[in-house]
């Protein structure tokens, strides 16, 4: 009887939360609870991949943001400081506008399949493919008469990029979502703050919409195709930020509609980039990039996305130098997950669909380091401290129920563990080692005997992870 009222319990419960009406209000939807695999998958791949993939370019500089060759149209094909000016018009010629960079745009060598095996490889959890950046060129044959011979279905490749992209990756068993720009470029307003938005004011005129048409015939309906066409996991809004507030956008009516009848309503997660005050307020997990978001961490689920080098679009301009190392690549994820984070690394696709080589290297490293140290990283959660770091050694902790695992950067004979409390401890192994470790304590410090290994016989490159059992 007590299991038939216990189970009887349960699935009102269940069936409480998923008829769960949520009004278009902050404190309505901010008692969305957030569906738990975003926090438990740690590692997803960003793809910026568009009409700016064809010139490729822009000049490296070392300040933030400065390398992304994605703002081809906006800051560099017109911009007479960096370079861009001259080489726009050696390369293409005075009269030759961003948007007949699209024909050139073929994608003839993209291969969903073979994508979406590289990111199973690489121990990703899950995609992000930009559907729309701020050029407003969309990666699927859109319905909206806006976006005539402005989208993949009708110029370039002349195929649905994001669909065939989806299709692939949800047979690997990953989750797909899609970024999506709130604005577009041609649409901004010649009268708004700040300028270095902007694209030429001939080109607005010529293709861009006032702001409120752009909003109801552009932004909202292509928002309800997306979703319904794709049923996304997971939807990366930007630069609503920049503008405008949530009433003008119409942000948490849209909200409001995706968390209550939309088919992905039980599994989408969204950011917090859809509109003025709402970063580090709103959203169902805060956005950074390149670490340049001040927010409170322990608040919600946040997510850390950058690319392999300095920007997110391919940038011929980059060097070997200009990429983050593998070493430097786990050591970030490791970083961010021991603070309770997601890490969406980016790659740039060539114009032709080609991921480069380095980028594949890069991910194929990070895959190997997770299929020997995976168990520190997917579904674990933040310990009472991140990291300790001495002269010698740099350790950083998550956690799961019952277990403390130390990921260190450094292989030396011993390692020192200093918890921040006294915690019975059981046993102690390292992943990729099929043995215990020899280790004592005093007081509150671990001190932990690495084993001598062989090249061949070190479980990984990089970073290892000890794996301490507490006695409960």
């Amino acid at each position: 009887m007590k299991n038939i009222v216990l189970a009887a319990f349960v699935f009102c419960l269940v069936t409480l939360a998923k008829g769960q009406q949520y009004q278009n209000t902050w404190e309505s939807l901010d008692t969305r609870p957030v569906p738990s695999w975003f926090e438990d998958a740690k590692f997803g791949i960003f793809i910026h991949w568009g009409v700016y993939s064809v010139p490729a370019w822009r000049k490296v500089e070392s300040a933030r943001y400065a390398s992304y060759a994605e703002w081809y149209y906006a800051r560099v094909m017109d911009n007479r400081e960096n370079g861009g000016y001259d080489f726009h018009r050696n390369n293409y010629g005075e009269d030759f506008e961003y948007r007949d960079f699209a024909p050139l745009f073929k994608a003839e060598l993209f291969n969903p399949d073979q994508w979406a095996q590289l990111f199973k490889n690489s121990g990703a959890k899950y995609v992000v493919l930009t559907s729309k950046h701020h050029d407003g060129f969309c990666l699927w044959p859109t319905d909206n008469p806006h976006k005539k011979n402005w989208n993949s279905g009708d110029i370039g490749p002349r195929r649905d990029l994001l669909g065939d992209l989806s299709k692939s990756v949800r047979s690997k068993g990953l989750k797909m979502g899609f970024y999506y720009s709130i604005p577009d470029w041609e649409s901004i307003p010649r009268t708004l703050e700040p300028l270095e938005y902007y694209v030429r004011t001939e080109f607005a005129e010529k293709y861009g919409l006032d702001p409120e048409t752009y909003r109801d015939e552009v932004l909202l309906p292509q928002l309800h195709e997306l979703v319904r066409k794709f049923e996304p996991e997971l939807i990366f809004s930007d630069a609503g930020e920049w503008l405008y507030n949530d009433e003008f956008w119409k942000t948490k009516e849209f909200l409001a509609w995706l968390y209550n009848e939309s088919a992905c309503k039980d599994v989408v997660v969204v950011n917090d980039r859809w509109s003025k005050g709402m970063p580090a307020k709103h959203g169902d997990y805060f956005s950074s990039e390149y670490k340049d978001a001040d927010i409170d961490l322990a608040s919600k689920p946040w997510e850390e996305s950058r690319g392999i080098g300095g920007s997110y679009g391919y940038n011929r301009a980059e060097n070997i130098n200009d990429y983050s190392s593998s070493k430097e690549l786990i050591i970030e994820l490791v970083d961010i997950v021991s603070r309770g984070g997601n890490l969406l690394l980016n790659v740039g696709p060539t114009a032709d669909g080609r991921i480069p080589v380095i980028m594949q290297e890069r991910l194929l490293d990070i895959g190997n380091w997770l299929k020997v140290n995976g168990e520190a990283i997917y579904g674990s959660r933040k310990y009472v401290v991140s990291n300790q770091k001495d002269d010698n050694q740099e350790t950083f902790f998550t956690a799961k129920t019952g277990h403390l695992f130390c990921i260190f950067t450094s292989w030396n004979d011993l390692i020192e563990i200093s918890l921040p409390a006294v915690e019975k401890v059981k046993e102690i192994r390292m992943l990729g080692i099929n043995e215990k470790m020899k280790w004592t304590s005093e007081g509150n410090v671990l001190i932990i005997e690495i084993p001598k290994l062989t090249v061949d016989e070190v479980p990984c490159l990089h970073a290892w992870t000890l794996k301490v059992e507490l006695d409960e």
